[in-house]
């Protein structure tokens, strides 16, 4: 099940009508809409735990399944890990990549961060994806989510992760600790699908 968060950026220049003259591969909006969106989709896999927290969290992540795989935007595009929706005042990004069983306060934590991080440093988002982001058909080349909470860690506790910039190295290393004794407890276990396909047989 998704944990979906919206947001649109508001005040400040960042979002007034007059300001919607460039646009985001073909959508109009701001600049600092376009940046946010940029640095929202290019540090998800290093803050991938804050999203999917679990070893359970991951097995949402298949073809075909509504949840998306790839890192990409799209206009009102479900398959994509970021849907557009809206226009002018009401223009708004949807991550689809968080899952229910995320602690939202750190969901909400790592994609302001990020967006505000790609606004600092003027990231461009990727172009748009059309079509079905589960086909190899697609008109873009998808970089992809992490696929299990070990591969994500490892992103996300790296010397030179943007993890460590945004959050600082102790709040890192808490969760870091945290997961990865996570992982070690599900190494230990045998479970109910082990015994029923090995038992058996082995």
């Amino acid at each position: 099940t998704a944990y979906e968060i919206r947001l649109s950026l508001v005040g400040s220049e960042m979002c007034i009508r007059d300001r919607y003259q460039r646009r985001v591969r073909g959508i109009a909006s701001s600049d600092e809409f376009r940046w946010f969106l940029g640095g929202w989709i290019k540090f998800t896999p290093e803050l991938m735990p804050f999203y999917a927290p679990t070893i359970n969290s991951y097995k949402r992540f298949v073809a075909a399944s509504w949840a998306p795989v790839g890192l990409a935007a799209g206009r009102d595009n479900r398959t994509a890990g970021f849907r557009i929706v809206g226009d002018g005042q009401s223009l708004r990004i949807e991550n689809r990549i968080p899952g229910a069983d995320c602690n939202p306060y750190l969901a909400l934590a790592a994609s302001l961060a990020s967006g505000l991080e790609g606004i600092a440093q003027k990231i461009e988002p990727p172009p748009l994806l059309r079509g079905d982001g589960y086909t190899k058909s697609t008109t873009v080349k998808l970089g992809t989510v992490p696929r299990s909470l070990s591969e994500a860690v490892n992103l996300f506790s790296a010397p030179s992760s943007i993890s460590r910039k945004l959050f600082g190295n102790d709040i890192v290393d808490h969760y870091t600790h945290f997961y990865r004794d996570e992982i070690t407890q599900y190494n230990r276990a045998v479970t109910d699908w082990e015994v029923k396909r090995y038992f058996e047989q082995i």
